[in-house]
């Protein structure tokens, strides 16, 4: 395949290599994350105050408990940056194209309302009240992936309360899955490229945000997907068409410290993986942020239920059994564990 000079740049700077040392605090973070799950104080995490992906892979030693040890192994491989070959081998390069036009359904900022600013947008002047009330709530959902399959898994779940980590009262607005770096992430469903930040002085980094109409995903609502941290700007273009598991680009650790406000090179690569919904096609982008018209959250797991209900409160209410979902993949070999599926993992997961 002949690349042009755009996408043969971004090789040239993918490239490059840096050190990655694992510090006191990155450890200390993992020492924390388990503190805070440790509901009993007991020293070993159950499934439920787990709450998040991988829990039997993580549970080396099959005692029904995980130790912070079997935790830190979640991160085995992460902490040191290599250079990594892109793009890589097997999957559906990205080609810039000119003839790529503006979306249709982009609106002036001032046709978005005060609470929809303040739901999706969450600037330092806003309370969370509005967040909450659109969504950003826990709903206890965990992926189940299919057998013999690995995944990378959740680490920071939906709505967690990040409070401890910022200068006020916060809740985290997506989920994030950690992976060494240079990982390709995949475009979980079939849409149009809406947004591509460099993000920065923004927490999320680099982000690419896609739109899927009703007829990408079969719900009958408009989603917005973002993939933010990666470790270079894609060569993407906002009105860019994607297909369901097409390469977006690799996974980093960009953006700056929520609590410091300034860009920490020891943060653990990994993808936040953000979802919101909403009536209408119709969005704004407000402070480099992609905010649909009356727009509400959801746990980007309830995506993968592939029908409605997907809104927050809905699956918040659901029997515990009925949290549990089902998650569609593509493997390494670029094949799909379900062919009409029209969501899929953000990476693809290998056999075994």
């Amino acid at each position: 395949m002949r690349l042009n000079r755009t996408v043969a740049a971004f090789i040239t700077l993918v490239g490059i290599s840096a050190s990655y040392e694992l510090s006191s605090s990155e450890s200390d973070r993992i020492a924390g994350d388990f503190s805070r799950a440790d509901r009993n104080s007991d020293g070993r995490l159950t499934s439920d105050e787990w709450r998040r992906g991988n829990f039997q892979r993580l549970d080396s030693s099959g005692n029904g408990f995980l130790e912070l040890s079997e935790v830190r192994a979640m991160y085995e491989g992460h902490l040191e940056r290599r250079t990594y070959d892109w793009p890589p081998i097997g999957y559906d390069v990205i080609t810039v194209r000119s003839s790529i036009t503006t979306p249709d359904g982009i609106v002036d900022q001032d046709a978005l309302d005060r609470t929809t600013k303040c739901a999706i947008g969450r600037g330092r002047k806003c309370r969370p009240d509005s967040a909450i009330r659109r969504g950003l709530i826990e709903t206890g959902l965990r992926p189940q992936f299919p057998a013999d399959t690995a995944c990378p898994g959740i680490d920071d779940i939906f709505a967690l309360d990040y409070t401890f980590k910022r200068n006020r009262e916060s809740y985290h607005g997506g989920i994030d899955i950690p992976v060494p770096w240079g990982t390709p992430i995949i475009a979980a469903a079939s849409g149009t490229v809406v947004g591509i930040f460099a993000g920065e002085n923004s927490p999320r980094g680099i982000e690419i945000v896609i739109r899927h109409s009703p007829a990408d995903t079969g719900l009958p609502v408009w989603v917005y997907t973002a993939y933010s941290h990666l470790d270079v700007m894609p060569p993407i273009q906002v009105g860019q068409q994607l297909k369901i598991g097409q390469l977006i680009g690799p996974t980093g650790n960009s953006g700056i410290s929520g609590k410091k406000r300034n860009r920490q090179s020891n943060r653990r690569p990994a993808l936040h993986f953000a979802a919101v919904y909403a009536e209408t096609k119709q969005y704004a982008v407000f402070r480099d942020i992609v905010v649909p018209i009356n727009a509400r959250w959801l746990d980007p797991l309830s995506l993968y239920r592939h029908s409605m209900p997907i809104d927050s409160t809905s699956m918040k209410a659901l029997p515990d059994d009925d949290k549990v979902v089902a998650v569609s993949i593509v493997d390494q070999n670029g094949i799909a564990s379900e062919e009409k599926s029209t969501f899929v993992w953000p990476y693809r997961c290998s056999h075994g």
